[in-house]
């Protein structure tokens, strides 16, 4: 069964650039059957509220490492929305001309403030899927950035129907996730988010469907064997874990 990793940093704290890490790290995905992955940036590089120079540098490297293996990777623009609608806008189209497929929003700025309506046009323009950083938290530190909940990231799903968007953690945001989103067709969640706990991926398949629900597991922070695991463990049928690992992923961004 093949698996497309929606929710990945192949490049992390700086590392990952070399070429024999990449080549490792490819490798040890395909034994286990990960035949794509995606790909969200450097995103910590710089911490929470990165400018747009540092913005376009980890964009930059995202596209090459995309570009070095096609076959592998695809990858998300990463944005700081706080930066203005002309800041957004200029680097989208830059992405998108690379390649990008989607939006990445780390912790800038929560999904519910107003500037939320620059990725929004972003997204629309160029046809985009948007990622968000989802956890249930109910903390807004401005130190490590500001927190999105679930329910942050539903309205701005609500606020914005057209626009296709992915709460990312689907063990960061629980049960209280998918009941924020149940009701929301343009909303899908990913598994990524710490250890694994039984029963939320089977949660999130009855509430969802499974048709809304993608594989992904924040390689490197988290295992991909693990997550995996996860949802071969989960107690479905086997055309969901189909849709789950690989079909859902290729088809909301369009790839085979």
């Amino acid at each position: 069964m093949r698996i497309f990793d929606i929710h990945t940093h192949p490049i992390w704290h700086h590392g990952g650039k070399d070429p024999a890490d990449q080549r490792r790290l490819i490798a040890q995905c395909r034994s286990l059957g990960i035949s794509r992955i995606n790909i969200l940036g450097d995103v910590s590089r710089y911490g929470c509220f990165p400018d747009a120079e540092q913005i376009r540098e980890i964009n930059t490297d995202s596209s090459r490492l995309a570009a070095q293996h096609p076959d592998f990777y695809t990858y998300f623009c990463f944005l700081n929305p706080t930066l203005g609608e002309s800041a957004v806008m200029q680097e989208v189209e830059r992405c998108v001309s690379q390649g990008a497929r989607g939006l990445k929003l780390e912790a800038a700025n929560n999904a519910a403030d107003s500037c939320m309506r620059h990725v929004a046009k972003a997204a629309r323009t160029f046809g985009l899927v948007v990622l968000q950083h989802s956890w249930s938290m109910d903390t807004h530190n401005k130190t490590n950035g500001v927190q999105t909940d679930p329910e942050h990231t539903a309205l701005f799903a609500r606020r914005h129907p057209d626009v296709k968007v992915i709460m990312a953690h689907l063990i960061g945001c629980g049960y209280r996730g998918v009941m924020a989103v149940k009701g929301l067709p343009n909303v899908w969640v990913d598994t990524s988010g710490g250890y694994p706990e039984s029963g939320t991926i089977e949660y999130a398949v009855e509430h969802l469907g499974a048709e809304r629900v993608l594989f992904g597991s924040d390689l490197p922070i988290r295992e991909c064997s693990v997550k995996i695991g996860a949802v071969l463990g989960a107690i479905l049928p086997q055309a969901s874990r189909k849709r789950i690992l690989y079909d859902n992923a290729a088809d909301l961004i369009g790839v085979s």
